[in-house]
């Protein structure tokens, strides 16, 4: 094989998909088996790929492409094996690359890329010269993270999607199941389960179209050195290496790219666990003792108290609503990091090695539990039923009111008479419709069928289905 094809069959240059982040990580997971993340002073399997790939291979291909030479001499793939081959694709030199020499060399330069570069350069003979050729670090690193945290917002994004559908479901299934609707933690008017959930598909759904968002923002690579102005490198091949890997180029960057995309990712990471937050919230208060409309499930075997074995705690959903804690914490220092010195400092890098996989691990088994509790969810229509009724009619006050003001009296009137008469519920016991019935001001305008319209719970919730065909879940 020649070294030309060796290079096309690499790098897919023919093929308009080109290297996706996968295939990097696959293989450079697979070849060179690095796995150290999170670590200050260490390089991830991405950054290694993009170096390799990018720098490596690619920036030879661009210069190939534009200068018009015929044959490369030096080929590797991704970093493992590094062969010398001459225009007839012969193997003229084997020069193997040692996985332990890159960390001997970090302990000497304090520089994980750097070191990471001379050991690649040491094996790779005269060729070595050609990689990192006009190149900063974060030109790799940068990069890298795009990839990172592209690949990473798909898996949020596929996430959210699972969710929005096992909440859709319940929203389908609990339609026309009624319960009380509280404002205040106070029973204000009737409601539907379905209902409630339907208010948590339409914040999802706007939760995944924030991460597509984000996912564009992130989704740009930079190789244009060191301060950006592209001074020792042709910004063609910028171009080429970012649509090898699937990126659009930064229109312009710095030594970076700028942290307001990353921010970006992280905010839209924050509403999504505000979103889990609300619905885990949500549960457990339905789940207290005094309402127990709803039940966090309960294995068999499990305890819920090492004291009180009567104990069931949706402890579940309070491990959800501790880590939105965490993620919202993370934001902070997200924003910080817009905020740079020049063409950049290394304030952000230390806080991003943390916040950064932190957040997505957080927010990811949030959504997937989340889903998980909700699929299994025991809804209690009973209790909904019981508690709806708890306050007898008082419930369905704002009809009367409404009912009253048609009828000719002025608003301010028809309120004091409804709240009247409920006051007479919560001091005498009596019914709200038996305090309204006694009222001459009421009867003389509000006939008993009239008065029957006013506590259907049938018409209250008449228009849940409207509701639903705005959602597309009708």
């Amino acid at each position: 094989m020649s070294a030309e094809k060796r290079v096309h069959g690499i790098l897919n240059i023919d093929k308009p998909s080109g290297l996706t982040s996968h295939d990097v990580v696959a293989e450079v997971r697979r070849l060179v088996g690095v796995r150290r993340v999170g670590h200050a002073g260490t390089l991830d399997p991405i950054a290694t790929g993009v170096l390799l790939v990018c720098l490596g291979q690619a920036t030879r291909v661009a210069e190939y492409l534009m200068q018009g030479e015929k044959h490369y001499r030096a080929t590797f793939h991704l970093g493992i094996e590094t062969n010398t081959y001459d225009a007839n694709g012969t193997v003229v030199r084997e020069t193997p690359l040692p996985a332990l020499g890159i960390e001997e060399i970090e302990r000497e330069t304090h520089h994980d890329l750097m070191a990471f570069v001379k050991c690649v350069m040491e094996n790779l003979g005269e060729e070595g010269r050609y990689l990192h050729y006009g190149v900063t670090s974060y030109d790799i690193e940068d990069t890298a993270m795009a990839l990172r945290m592209r690949s990473a917002c798909d898996l949020i994004i596929d996430d959210l999607q699972k969710l929005a559908g096992v909440v859709a479901q319940i929203a389908k299934m609990h339609k026309n199941t009624p319960m009380i609707g509280r404002t205040h933690g106070v029973h204000a008017e009737p409601i539907t389960f379905g209902f409630k959930a339907a208010v948590w598909y339409s914040q999802i759904l706007r939760d995944i179209e924030r991460m597509h968002q984000a996912r564009k923002a992130i989704s740009v690579g930079k190789i244009s050195g060191a301060v950006g102005i592209f001074g020792n490198i042709d910004p063609q091949i910028e171009e080429f290496v970012c649509a090898k890997l699937g990126l659009e180029s930064a229109p312009v960057s710095t030594q970076i790219v700028q942290r307001d995309r990353h921010a970006q990712v992280l905010m839209a990471l924050a509403i999504a666990a505000c979103t889990c937050d609300n619905i885990a919230t949500e549960m457990r208060n339905l789940q207290r003792t005094e309402i127990l409309e709803v039940q966090e499930m309960f294995l068999p075997g499990q305890r819920g108290s090492s004291a009180m074995p009567h104990k069931r705690n949706p402890w579940r959903f309070e491990t959800i609503c501790g880590l939105a804690k965490v993620v919202r914490g993370n934001v902070g220092p997200a924003l910080e990091n817009i905020t740079s010195w020049h063409e950049r400092d290394l304030t952000n890098s230390s806080a991003e090695r943390i916040i950064i996989p932190d957040t997505f691990l957080a927010v990811d088994f949030m959504l997937q539990s989340l889903a998980t509790l909700l699929e299994r969810l025991e809804v209690r229509s009973d209790k909904m039923k019981q508690n709806l009724e708890l306050m007898g009619q008082l419930v369905f006050s704002e009809h009367v009111l409404l009912a009253l003001v048609q009828k000719g009296l002025h608003r301010e009137e028809a309120y004091k008479i409804c709240q009247q008469a409920a006051a007479k519920c919560w001091d005498e016991g009596i019914s709200f419709r038996d305090a309204l019935q006694a009222n001459p001001e009421v009867t003389s305008r509000l006939s008993p069928e009239e008065l029957d319209k006013c506590f259907d719970l049938g018409h209250h919730l008449r228009n849940v289905d409207v509701i639903f065909q705005r959602l597309g879940l009708s």
